[in-house]
């Protein structure tokens, strides 16, 4: 109980620290949770603690526990320590106050994803109180994972990519269930996540006096259409063997699953219940409206538009792929349309074998034994890509209990009232100790 009792108390300090990131560089102040952490980590033996600061107050920490062997796998904790903006009206409860209820602790970055950033750096303080690892143990509490890594992983792994190892990488978020159509059991392992190909498209028009318009080519017309025929684009459903085994891992009727892998019949999806988006979003490429810009001032025709698409491909779909996508449906608007490209990083995903994988596997068969784990990607983005992009590999980790499944997890993210069970904590912690004894032998 001490080491689920500490994670516990961690947790409550890291929510009250509010470190809101709302996608600007002065946001976050993620030092506050840096330094909550270097207090927790003070008088720890045989660890290392360095702090970098990639723009005021956008601190990340990396607390390191030399491994016996320099040839021996190293494993890395990389968690998260900053959250996103509340709608204070729409939440029942302080949303930085931290209260238990009925089992239930509540507030902003509970689930997303401060319960595991609290569990890893409680298990490798308990791990260095036990001793030494065979390969070097690290927790890194790293800024700005919310607004892309930005002032986080990314810089880091730009600036200060010695600082830790990024061969063997966990953090959000797996362990939940599915709801097998059976009535069975299954567990999820995230191993990668879709990429990000970000577009604004711009089309222009006759600038002029609103009271004038006859004659002028309007832009807000030509953005509209150009909105219209994206709208309309039909992805075919991925071959990804990802896909796949995640449709065959729901049991459903050979008709219902021949439908879904097949790309033929969209209400399929319904069977999937309140994963229903994250399936369609799992299947192919997705293509969101977004963002639409047009004119400053009522009386003045403007003489440009815009219009910002979300865009996530998949492992194997290149920028280019999604730029012919786009030209296509733009037909014979193409050539009078500018496409610009915004965030554009390619799908990772990690091996689903090896030495780290293996051990996800057998520890999650210690504490749900026989049942099936299921390999998937996520929808959107973690720090994880960067130790793939960086050659390594990276799986979302954590335990939930039989009755939380995928959907209840992806509900609760950026939600009001976020909370976290309790007892998934326990397991949470529970589960990465066994981890770094199954890994590290400590």
């Amino acid at each position: 109980m001490a080491l689920y009792d500490d994670t516990l108390s961690l947790l409550r300090e890291l929510i009250r620290n509010a470190c809101v990131n709302d996608y600007t560089p002065s946001s976050g102040q993620e030092v506050r949770n840096a330094d909550t952490l270097e207090r927790f980590f003070a008088d720890t033996p045989g660890v290392t603690i360095e702090r970098f600061e990639s723009a005021p107050g956008r601190v990340s920490i990396v607390v390191t526990l030399p491994g016996t062997d320099p040839n021996a796998e190293p494993l890395t904790f990389l968690g998260h320590t900053d959250v996103v903006p509340v709608d204070v009206d729409r939440w029942t409860v302080d949303p930085f106050g931290a209260e238990i209820r009925e089992g239930r602790l509540y507030g902003r970055g509970a689930m997303d994803m401060l319960f595991i950033t609290a569990a890893q750096a409680a298990v490798l303080r308990d791990a260095a109180r036990t001793g030494r690892p065979t390969g070097t143990l690290t927790f890194v509490g790293v800024a700005d994972e919310e607004s892309r890594g930005t002032l986080g992983a990314k810089w880091l792994s730009e600036e200060h990519p010695e600082a830790f190892s990024w061969r063997n990488c966990l953090s959000e978020t797996g362990g939940s269930h599915l709801p097998i159509a059976d009535g069975s059991d299954a567990l999820v392992l995230v191993v990668g996540e879709k990429g990000a190909a970000q577009r604004r498209l711009h089309v222009s028009g006759d600038a002029g006096h609103a009271s004038n318009p006859f004659g002028r080519e309007s832009a807000v017309a030509n953005i509209a259409e150009v909105a219209r025929r994206i709208s309309l684009i039909d992805v075919p459903v991925s071959h990804d063997p990802l896909w796949q085994g995640f449709v065959q891992a729901f049991r459903f009727s050979p008709e219902v699953e021949e439908s879904l892998l097949a790309g033929t019949d969209d209400t399929a999806f319904e069977h999937f219940g309140d994963l229903k988006r994250y399936a369609h979003a799992l299947s192919r490429l997705t293509i969101a409206p977004t963002i639409l810009r047009a004119g400053s001032a009522i009386n003045v025709l403007p003489s440009s538009a815009t219009l910002d698409l979300d865009i996530r491909p998949l492992p194997g779909t290149t920028q280019d792929d999604v730029d012919a996508v786009l030209t296509e449906a733009l037909g014979d608007l193409a050539p009078s349309v500018r496409i610009e490209r915004l965030i554009s990083e390619p799908a990772t995903v990690s091996p689903t074998s090896g030495p780290l994988f293996d051990a996800l596997i057998d520890t999650f068969d210690e504490f749900f034994p026989g049942v099936p784990v299921v390999p998937t990607v996520a929808a959107g983005g973690s720090d994880l890509r960067f130790a793939r992009q960086l050659g390594g590999t990276g799986y979302g980790f954590a335990l939930h209990a039989r009755e939380r499944t995928l959907g209840d997890v992806f509900h609760l993210l950026h939600h009001h009232d976020e909370y976290i069970e309790l007892e998934d904590l326990d397991l949470t912690v529970q589960a990465y100790r066994s981890l770094v004894r199954r890994f590290c032998g400590v």
